[in-house]
């Protein structure tokens, strides 16, 4: 099994096809070191995009209160952060659809975590302080991409 993982590693992503590229070679070095936080970063950025696009869509084109409008945003958010973390960042596959699941559920309860912090911060500033709600969704998301991190690297990606 180990043998098995060391070989998939070792394998080069589309990542790595990318930074061996003619001009980005002199930045490899620096991506091979760092490449998980990297990688975390960018498919963060991209996930803190999904989230503020469909928050947009559901609390100020559609006009759904921002606590249900984020719930909605935080399931479409957490299955791309899910996928793009267990492929790309983690590098975390598994064998068998009860392991498959079990890492699934695993991320979903972290980000939970996240989504109650989340909604408390919704519900202070937006809802109780009348706050903006798009300013107040980017500066909770902050918070939850730090914490989101932490949780997957320790708990639900460890290696």
């Amino acid at each position: 099994m180990k043998e098995k993982k060391t070989n998939q590693h070792s394998q080069k992503d589309i990542f790595d096809r990318i930074m061996s590229l003619p001009g980005l070679r002199i930045f490899e070095p620096f991506y091979l070191k760092y490449k998980e936080m990297l990688l975390y970063l960018f498919f963060g950025g991209l996930a803190f995009v999904v989230s503020v696009a469909t928050y947009s869509l559901f609390n100020m084109a559609l006009h759904i209160n921002e606590l249900i409008a984020n719930i909605f945003s935080w399931i479409i958010t957490v299955l791309f952060a899910f996928f793009t973390n267990r492929i790309w960042v983690f590098q975390s596959p598994t064998e068998g659809a009860a392991a498959f699941l079990r890492q699934m559920i695993s991320f979903y309860g972290g980000r939970v975590i996240t989504l109650i912090i989340e909604e408390a911060i919704l519900f202070v500033f937006i809802t109780l302080l009348s706050f903006s709600s798009l300013g107040v969704k980017i500066a909770a998301q902050v918070v939850v991409i730090i914490l989101n991190y932490v949780i997957s690297k320790l708990i639900i990606f460890r290696g």
